[in-house]
């Protein structure tokens, strides 16, 4: 028997999304913040050698900064205001959510709804602005330390690099929030996704053209297409992917009838996370590099050797990346779902997992499903961002083939697709509500 709900989704078409005025609404004022954010990311902050800087990337595009250079658009390549990106925000999301399983304020705040939300997300920002601030001098020390880049070297020069880079991540920041706000899709993710797609047909024009150079052969290139074709099509099975929890509900009795029991399933995703944890363990890596351009090169030789060792494709990099990624999916997915939480409210309206006894051991027993399945999620997402970069980073091709990159623009797009589904059937819902309203008065 297919439900309503169901029929609604096969009956989405062209048709529906063109009567559906306020998602129209929402689909283009993300997409005009999407265009502001690439007109930002040609912007150079002031003071800049575009000719020297160029040259200075193109010798270390190869290492970690051209992952960072993929996430931001290609912003810090050229030295954009918007270098620095999303990611102290991102960074500053972290910290404060590591400090609320051990601050007893922070805690409270977050049990208080959405006033102790808008506290703890005001925290977020200061931080966001703080990091900014270091991460920006250290971006502006190691650009007077890297040649004739700078063309008026000194505290002019890094003072406004400074509150520029800070200027551009707040202004991310504020637009990333009004896209979750009043467009389409999470707007932090969708910010890093179109600077990634953005850049993707020069890195695939270049991928040719040294092909055609003969640096690369037409074995690999046709072999690096394919790889992407079934890194796309595993993340998505892997997305979709799902345990079901049988939940039943018992007979009851309301007034003089008496209702059969129902059963339904609690969908457990493999991968509840999401693209949260390579984008942190990401954005958590660029804080070496940004310590290591305090000292321009000139600081102790472990933090150059530690800074060497963080390059793409060395085992450090591989393993700290591993790890990161590991951590945040289980982190991420305890911030997201909440056993207990779930286990009440099964428990209130009167579902029960067969065999389980409701209340304490059903959280127990969900948490264990949930544990076991986020590990296979986490080394998921670990083969998925590792491996390919694995390989392609010793065939000097572009980032925009590696598994990171691949799995950031499919989940995004993923979930933008669903709510966009989402709105539509809202939007029928309502068109039923209303035919519903006027049959009814007609009948009167």
């Amino acid at each position: 028997m297919v439900s309503a709900a169901e029929q609604l989704v096969s009956n989405l078409n062209f048709a529906a999304f063109a009567k559906a005025d306020e998602l129209k609404k929402r689909i283009w004022f993300t997409l005009g913040a999407l265009l502001i954010y690439r007109l930002g990311t040609y912007i150079p902050i002031p003071g800049i050698n575009p000719e020297a800087l160029a040259d200075v990337f193109r010798q270390q595009q190869s290492g970690i900064l051209g992952m960072f250079n993929m996430l931001s658009g290609g912003a810090i390549g050229r030295m954009a205001i918007f270098a620095l990106n999303i990611m102290p925000y991102i960074s500053a999301s972290i910290i404060i959510q590591l400090l609320t399983t051990v601050s007893p304020h922070l805690e409270q705040l977050k049990k208080e709804g959405e006033q102790g939300r808008r506290q703890i997300n005001q925290y977020t920002r200061y931080g966001t602005v703080l990091l900014a601030a270091l991460q920006g001098y250290g971006i502006a020390i190691g650009l007077e330390g890297a040649g004739n880049v700078v063309v008026d070297p000194g505290w002019f020069f890094r003072i406004t690099t400074v509150i520029t880079l800070i200027g551009g991540t707040v202004f991310l920041m504020w637009l990333g929030e009004q896209i979750t706000a009043r467009g389409v899709g999470n707007g932090i993710s969708l910010i890093i996704f179109a600077g990634i797609i953005a850049e993707l047909p020069s890195a695939l024009i270049g991928t040719l053209e040294l092909g055609r150079q003969g640096a690369l052969s037409t074995a690999l290139i046709i072999a690096l297409l394919a790889m992407a074709v079934v890194v796309i099509a595993f993340i998505v099975f892997m997305e979709r992917a799902q345990r079901r929890l049988l939940v039943q509900y018992p007979k009851r009795q309301v007034g003089n009838r008496m209702f059969q029991g129902d059963s339904s399933h609690l969908p457990l995703k493999l991968n509840s996370a999401g693209v949260i944890p390579p984008i942190f363990a990401s954005s958590l890596l660029l804080l070496p590099i940004t310590m290591a351009n305090f000292s321009a090169g000139q600081g102790p030789e472990w933090l150059n050797t530690i800074t060497a060792m963080l390059g793409r494709g060395q085992a450090l990099h591989i393993i700290i990346y591993v790890s990161l990624i590991v951590f945040f999916a289980f982190f991420y997915t305890a911030v997201v779902f909440n056993p207990k939480d779930t286990a009440e409210n099964l428990k209130k309206y009167g579902g029960f997992l067969p065999g389980i006894r409701p209340g304490e051991r059903t959280a127990e027993y969900i948490d264990y499903v949930l544990t076991r399945i986020t590990v296979v999620g986490a080394l998921y997402l670990a083969a998925v961002c590792v491996l390919p970069e694995m390989l392609i980073s010793y065939a000097g091709v572009p980032f925009y083939f590696g598994g990171t990159s691949l799995l950031i623009v499919v989940s995004v797009t993923m979930d933008t697709v669903a709510q966009i589904q989402s709105h539509l059937l809202a939007h029928q819902y309502e068109g039923l509500i209303k035919r519903a309203r006027l049959k009814g008065a007609r009948r009167r």
